[in-house]
């Protein structure tokens, strides 16, 4: 899966998606609800580096498998809303999954 450009997106996206949901869940209802604004901080660097690595996969994929631009602006769309990376790894990636004679990385493999 991480020797694709579609597969490494997919694997980013789950991690970006999950921190994403973690920061709004868990970290800032422990922040204004029980004084715990460290969690926040913790939380919030490691959501930022994963949006950071999400975002720069989305443009390699664009970049490599030569996207339509609907399919980069879905992932910059999908990037900010929770359960996003969730939604565009079900509609474009999973299609994208399933052509893997177009996929130009998979014959180096």
């Amino acid at each position: 899966m991480l020797k694709t450009t579609t597969g490494r997106l997919r694997v980013i996206g789950w991690f970006e998606g999950a921190s994403y949901l973690l920061l709004l869940g868990v970290a800032m209802p422990l922040k204004y609800g029980f004084d715990m604004p460290q969690m926040v901080s913790i939380v919030g660097r490691a959501h930022g580096f994963l949006f950071i690595l999400y975002v720069a996969a989305a443009v390699h994929a664009w970049i490599d498998r030569d996207w339509p631009i609907k399919n980069i602006l879905f992932a910059a769309v999908a990037s900010v809303l929770p359960f996003g990376p969730f939604v565009f790894d079900k509609f474009v990636l999973d299609k994208e999954q399933a052509e893997p004679a177009a996929e130009p990385d998979s014959a180096e493999a």
